[in-house]
């Protein structure tokens, strides 16, 4: 394996270990002041100060050198998404837990991703072999086992 995949490998690992604590900071942010909305604002709006930041100091020009107005329409979903993440992240965990909420996202994750990767949507088509679709059906069992919707509440 090459080294930069590896390194790409553990950042992956790094940040999927971060997103519960993002939850649960989002969650408490929410429960001490006005709910889940205005912590999602707020973490959103922490973000944006900071990639703003990462911005001026990498000298990174803000404007795309394509105008913006030429984008197509769809561009800005991915905004809206991770939007909807956090919001969702931050309202769930008091309820779920962190530990079911992030299983039940990677679930989501991984089945999408398979379709999303099968049709080749937005990228090159990567078919959902069977091995692909075994490893998708023991995320389904892992989840199932964190989850245990079979248990009272």
């Amino acid at each position: 394996m090459k080294g930069w995949a590896l390194l790409g490998i553990v950042a992956a690992v790094v940040i999927g270990a971060l997103l519960p604590l993002q939850a649960l900071v989002n969650a408490r942010l929410g429960a001490l002041t006005q709910g889940a909305l205005y912590a999602s604002f707020v973490s959103f709006l922490v973000g944006t100060c900071l990639l703003g930041l990462v911005l001026l100091v990498t000298r990174t020009p803000f404007l795309p050198a394509v105008p913006v107005g030429a984008l197509p329409a769809w561009i800005w979903v991915g905004g809206a998404i991770g939007a909807v993440f956090v919001f969702a992240a931050t309202w769930l965990v008091p309820t779920l837990g962190a530990g079911a909420m992030i299983c039940l996202v990677v679930l989501g994750q991984v089945v999408s991703s398979l379709v999303l990767d099968h049709f080749g949507v937005l990228g090159t088509a990567r078919p959902a072999d069977f091995v692909r679709v075994l490893g998708a059906l023991l995320v389904i069992v892992g989840a199932a086992l964190v989850v245990r919707p079979w248990q009272p509440g």
